[in-house]
């Protein structure tokens, strides 16, 4: 008797042993197909290879993990760079960028979106920064980058590709160094033109270099550079800011990140969610302004910017004021029915909205009756619950309540529309964590 319950539990031990197996072994062809099906395809958009597509496709707003990618780091191309027509043929570019949650590996996008002509990527690498916005790469953190395994890459006219991933331990609130070497001339130079942080030049190829004797210090502007994705254990996915010059900063301090985003990302730190500035100044939500450098459309980037983001879950959108300011929109409901539409844009893709009202601009050159009552109907609309879901309301956080045209002086970067540090700071901080980090999913 006692041999046969032997052998009955031995019999039993095994057929477990064969369920589990048969389990994980299920479980990686799923993963493997899964992988093939984002691997194949060949949609007009370039969607179906990694190394051409935007982003990865973010097509729910489901919870990131260790086997997905999050953006630490993004800016929006803004233009072509004036004075740059050809490029920088035979030089190094070193763009200095700060992160703002980490990880163990990293990837870095790059975009030739405003040149008619094809990009040469001699090689680039990626390296831990000194800190303090200089050039200067800790010691040992220094990697090479490629792209489909191979060091240089030509990047088509219009275009933009991802990198292979690389191993390197990104730091939470830390600089990072992308340094791409440019052999020959291309066409001009796809740039964000409000870095409000230093780039760097060097004569050849220094893309190994870790000090910073052959860099000198070039514009405030990041080149051919949008977005530093992260792989995070703890990732809970990214938010996105998307809007015009008070988004991407303009009036803060230099090399000192102190954009309302930053803050924002300082306070979502320790939940590790990434923060991603996709302001360009000079936006609008209607119509196109690349030519002067203030980027496509919201409507049209609003995909490339937003919703292809490695992670995106929440977007916090702020955009209007240039519509009434630089466009000469006078009819709110066209600002709204565009505003709208980004909202419904979001939701379909599973994001999260959270739309602002618009601050004010009473000591602005731009100021009169009738953009002043074009923003006062706007924010009506906004207020009212009809554009989105959530509102944020940064007109309240940063008006003077003795005249609530204009911006209280405090806060006021001298302009009469742009914060200062301390207005940004507000705002970063009158944002409430309980809409971004809530998780219920988006109404569709």
């Amino acid at each position: 008797m006692t041999r046969h319950r032997g052998f009955a539990l031995l019999g039993a031990l095994v057929a477990v042993v064969a369920l589990v197996c048969g389990v994980i072994m299920a479980g990686y062809g799923l993963l493997d197909s899964g992988s093939r099906a984002n691997a194949g395809g060949s949609g007009a958009d370039g969607s179906g290879d990694p190394r051409t597509r935007g982003r990865t496709p973010v097509g729910t707003a489901a919870p990131a993990s260790a086997d997905n990618w999050t953006g630490t780091w993004a800016a929006a191309p803004a233009g072509a760079e004036p004075g740059a027509p050809v490029g920088y043929p035979g030089r190094s570019i070193r763009n200095v960028v700060h992160t703002s949650i980490g990880g163990t590996s990293v990837r870095i996008t790059l975009s030739n979106l405003y040149s008619p002509a094809p990009l040469l990527i001699g090689g680039a690498s990626v390296a831990v920064g000194e800190g303090g916005g200089g050039p200067e790469a800790v010691a040992g953190t220094m990697r090479q980058l490629s792209f489909g395994r191979r060091a240089s890459v030509t990047i088509p006219p219009g275009g933009q590709i991802v990198s292979d991933p690389v191993a390197l331990r990104v730091p939470y609130d830390g600089d990072l160094l992308v340094t791409l070497h440019t052999p020959r001339a291309g066409g001009p130079v796809t740039y964000h033109r409000h870095a409000l942080q230093t780039s760097y030049l060097a004569d050849g190829d220094r893309t190994r270099d870790l000090d910073a004797s052959a860099y000198t210090p070039s514009r405030r502007v990041w080149r051919y550079l949008t977005a530093v994705d992260v792989l995070n254990r703890e990732a809970r996915g990214a938010v996105v800011a998307f809007g015009d010059s008070i988004t991407d900063g303009v009036g803060s301090g230099y090399e000192a990140n102190r954009r309302w985003p930053d803050v924002l990302a300082a306070r979502l730190r320790d939940q590790h969610i990434g923060v991603l500035n996709e302001g360009i100044g000079g936006n609008r939500v209607l119509s196109d302004a690349s030519s002067q450098r203030n980027g496509a459309s919201g409507l049209d980037r609003f995909r490339r910017d937003v919703l292809d983001r490695a992670g995106a879950k929440v977007v916090v959108i702020d955009l209007g004021i240039n519509d009434i300011l630089r466009g000469r929109e006078t009819d709110p409901a066209r600002i709204t029915a565009g505003l709208r539409e980004l909202a419904q844009r979001a939701k379909a893709r599973g994001l999260r909205v959270i739309g602002s009202t618009l601050t004010p601009f009473g000591a602005h050159r731009g100021y009169n009756a009738l953009t002043e009552s074009v923003r006062d109907r706007v924010n009506e609309e906004i207020r009212s619950g009809r554009v989105f879901d959530e509102v944020v309301d940064f007109d309240k956080a940063v008006r003077d309540p003795y005249a609530p045209d204009r911006i209280r002086p405090v806060y006021d970067s001298g302009d009469g529309l742009h914060p200062s540090d301390a207005g940004y700071r507000v705002m970063g901080r009158y944002l409430s964590l309980r809409l971004v980090e809530d998780r219920a999913p988006a109404q569709l």
